[in-house]
């Protein structure tokens, strides 16, 4: 059976050229030309895919994406605005619209949303989370998988906001498996993490010859995610010069690689994230108004360890049973007086912390269970200049690194490696030198990497 498309607009020959090329897809398309005959019709029939213009002689298209979203909530709507009338339509995504094109229409575009909007499910906003990472059942964790439920649907841009350690890059992971473009590449991109003189090539690409060191074409991170999904983690650090580009990128929908002539079509969801206030980093010029308008069409928070520590007991189990599967070794459980000191502890960290705290207490705990002392939890708060004030071993200043975590692993490497080699690669010998298990020098071995 053929997929049905209506088509609401007062312009005949718009009817005319979105029917044709509709029709060219395969679709039974039906054509309405004021709002009254099309919620008649959307009520009385079905509908695969719905296309509206703003303007109607007896309404707005907005109107009848209140209508769908009321009514029909399954049904993908997109509306069709003026040229540079954004405003407008970013108003029609914060609504519940599914996309938006602009007129003059862009049959590539066009096609596009079309191909995005059929590959919904009609009963996709049931599906549960099963096959993402998001663990919980917490009152907070299932108001996030309804919101990441309805906001997968729509294409809109999404701004995940949270703290560090909270799990921003599995909620933007989860959106992309329950949306239509699961079939597609996604690529998470730490935008504090390239440097500034390589970010547009990164991002654009750049051709052969475009700069010194440019020896062969190269594809940007927005061709990379073409027909799939590109999260801009961190994006409080991008550079303002960067943050034009990106906005010209995100708008025309387009790029251009350094040292190219012509832009290149891309098809993307964007969706971006930060632990930063970034309506304060607005404020203090250090982020584009503009560009905070056009990710933030619609704001995702992702709550704290804090708000959700009904989940922690979940977490827990799940973590320890990876790190027993990753060493051959049995799942230890967790003693109560341990289980009670992590329901107790604030977890600045999020989950992040809870999950490196389980790891240190798994390669530290010598029998079946977990005790409060082996999770050697901090009751005293160090920032990372104070650990390296403290700790002498490491060749590595402790402003390079993102978190305690990440800092305290790096001395622990170093100092396994040293003494494997001070022993010729002994770990029994290491080990008994090091005071730790032949159990936790195996664990090490696995984490680090090292052969």
């Amino acid at each position: 059976m053929k997929k049905r498309a209506l088509v609401v607009d007062d312009e005949p020959d718009i009817r005319e050229l979105l029917s044709i090329t509709l029709e060219q897809m395969g679709l039974e398309v039906v054509t309405a030309a004021k709002l009254t005959k099309a919620r008649k019709l959307l009520d009385s029939e079905h509908f695969d895919l719905c296309l509206t213009d703003m303007n109607m002689p007896d309404g707005n298209g907005l109107e009848l994406v209140d209508h769908v979203q009321a009514c029909h909530p399954h049904l993908p709507i997109a509306m069709i605005s003026a040229y540079g009338n954004m405003a407008i339509a970013i108003e029609a995504l914060k609504k519940g619209a599914f996309d938006f094109i602009s007129k003059p229409l862009e049959l590539i575009r066009l096609r596009n949303i079309v191909q995005s909007a059929l590959k919904l499910d009609q009963g996709e906003a049931e599906r549960n989370l099963s096959s993402t990472s998001l663990i919980g059942t917490s009152s907070a964790m299932e108001s996030l998988k309804q919101q990441i439920r309805r906001v997968a649907r729509s294409q809109a841009p999404i701004f995940i906001s949270g703290e560090s350690g909270s799990g921003k890059e599995l909620v933007a992971r989860a959106i992309h498996v329950l949306g239509p473009r699961s079939a597609g590449p996604f690529i998470p991109v730490n935008c504090g993490a390239i440097p500034s003189e390589l970010m547009e090539s990164e991002f654009f690409g750049h051709n052969k010859g475009s700069f010194t060191g440019a020896h062969q074409d190269k594809q940007g991170l927005f061709q990379a995610a073409n027909g799939g999904t590109l999260l801009l983690d961190e994006i409080a650090d991008l550079p303002l010069e960067m943050q034009v580009k990106l906005l010209r990128a995100i708008q025309e929908k387009s790029i251009r690689p350094v040292g190219a002539e012509d832009e290149i079509p891309v098809d993307v969801r964007i969706l971006s994230a930060t632990h930063k206030n970034l309506a304060k980093e607005v404020q203090s010029n250090q982020f584009r108004q503009d560009l905070f308008y056009r990710i933030n069409v619609i704001e995702l928070p992702v709550p704290s360890l804090r708000e959700r520590k009904d989940d922690i007991p979940q977490l827990a189990k799940t973590f320890l049973e990876r790190f027993a599967s990753e060493s051959d070794l049995p799942v230890p459980t967790l003693s109560d007086e341990a289980l009670k000191a992590l329901l107790e502890y604030s977890f600045p960290g999020n989950i992040r912390e809870l999950e490196n705290t389980l790891e240190r207490a798994f390669t530290l705990c010598h029998g079946s269970a977990i005790s409060h002392e082996d999770l050697q939890l901090q009751t005293e708060t160090l920032s990372i200049e104070q650990l390296h004030q403290r700790t002498k071993s490491s060749t590595q200043s402790a402003e390079e690194f993102d978190s305690i975590d990440d800092y305290l692993a790096t001395i622990e490497k170093d100092m396994l490696v040293s003494a494997l080699e001070k022993n010729r690669w002994n770990k029994t010998v290491t080990a008994k030198e090091l005071g730790i298990s032949f159990r936790q020098i195996r664990h090490k071995l696995k984490k680090f990497g090292i052969e």
